[in-house]
């Protein structure tokens, strides 16, 4: 990375917003790597502990738009310094007080949602300080935060082991609180910012069919990337059971290859076209999906699979945003929330309807095979819209895009 790009913008806050980012991203995820001692605790049937795990991506999901809108109207370090204490202050609850019953560890999830919106404070913290020609670069940083998924999969099982699970959400407060302090003193605002989006930006936006394409895009990328990193710890317990902290490492192993691949995904499709890199990933995930299904008796050929279907879909994350700015490029702040909403909801629908369907046949089968389809669905779409797109966006878009 060349020296021009250090000197481009503002280092520290690129870095606190990353590891802002990391962090939140590892709180929102904690309930997913930690559910199977949870509910064995509490009693939760696999619905149950399904809907507990999907709780924060849902809550996190919605989030988005109004912290967001907050970090207009405010700016994002007042924003990311609000939503890092309401997190501490739900974890340092939830472990002083206890978690007793499944309402109390739904209660808690929705407060960890404002750990998943840090989405919508760290990357626009980080933007707002560089130039068009290093935006690819400070995202690519900022955005590497997701990794956090990778070591809530890795630590908290152990950690909920030794020390039991609650403990984990006060072990918890340690990164978090020098976090905070990193951020508080370090980060800053850019000097100059966009003007404010009002709600009916959004409303706007959401009148272009495009909208909802790019929302249903990202809602299988993003939203199963999601969802079966929330549900896999679960999945290699109950159909290889595996004990946590070995269901853990498993889901640890699919996270990474999926985390890594997102910034790689947005490289590919530079290079051959968002479009045609998008279908390829939507083909490999199907075709890893359906194979799954069939509830193979190998945990080692399940994991394979499993971290081709991930490494998939986190490209497909990558090339749904290269697509993006070159479709809306004066609405790029309002549809990174809008499309970064329906990765979310993608995301709890799948982790509970997993769940459901888990609860009423006995096994993931129907589940996988549904989330398979769901990828074929949207080969076709994006497939059925390809022309239209190359004769609406103008031949410089569909030149960068080589659609």
């Amino acid at each position: 990375m060349n020296t021009s790009f250090w000197k481009a913008g503002h280092a520290p806050t690129l870095f606190a917003a990353f590891l802002y980012f990391d962090l939140s991203f590892m709180v929102w995820y904690v309930l997913g790597p930690l559910g199977v001692q949870i509910s064995a605790d509490l009693g939760l049937s696999t619905q149950q502990r399904a809907m507990m795990v999907a709780t924060p991506i849902l809550s996190g999901a919605l989030l988005r738009l109004v912290l967001g809108m907050l970090a207009d109207h405010t700016s994002p370090k007042t924003t990311g310094l609000l939503g890092q204490l309401i997190v501490i202050a739900a974890l340092a609850a939830a472990w002083k007080l206890g978690i007793h019953s499944y309402e109390e560890a739904l209660l808690l999830g929705l407060a960890l949602g404002f750990a998943g919106a840090s989405f919508a404070v760290a990357l626009p913290l980080a933007s707002q300080w560089y130039p068009p020609q290093h935006q690819g670069k400070a995202m690519g940083i900022a955005g590497a935060g997701n990794s956090g998924t990778v070591l809530a999969a890795l630590f908290a099982p152990g950690l909920a082991a030794a020390f039991g699970w609650s403990n984990v959400f006060g072990l918890a407060l340690i990164p978090l609180s020098l976090t905070l302090v990193i951020f508080a003193s370090v980060a800053r605002n850019a000097p100059e910012r966009p003007q404010p989006k009002a709600l009916g930006d959004y409303l706007k936006a959401l009148s272009a069919p495009d909208s909802w394409w790019f929302m249903l895009f990202y809602s299988v990328t993003f939203g199963g990337f999601l969802g079966l990193a929330s549900t896999l710890p679960g999945y290699f317990h109950d159909q290889y059971a595996f004990d946590p902290v070995l269901a853990g490492y498993y889901t640890a192993a699919c996270v990474f290859a999926g985390s890594m691949l997102r910034p790689l995904g947005g490289a590919l499709a530079d290079r051959i076209g968002g479009i045609r890199a998008l279908l390829t990933m939507y083909t490999l995930a199907a075709i890893c999906l359906a194979i799954l299904g069939f509830n193979l008796p190998s945990a080692t050929a399940a994991l394979g699979l499993f971290v081709a279907a991930m490494l998939s879909l986190g490209a497909g994350n990558g090339a749904v945003f290269q697509l993006v700015p070159q479709r809306f490029r004066k609405e790029i702040g309002v549809m990174t929330g809008l499309v970064g909403m329906a990765g979310g909801i993608g995301g709890f629908a799948l982790t509970a309807g997993l769940g459901v369907i888990k609860q009423s046949t006995g096994d993931y089968q129907l589940g996988l095979w549904l989330f398979a389809g769901l990828a074929v669905i949207a080969w076709f779409g994006l497939h059925s819209v390809k022309e239209r797109w190359r004769n609406t966006w103008g031949s410089a878009a569909v030149s960068a895009a080589r659609v």
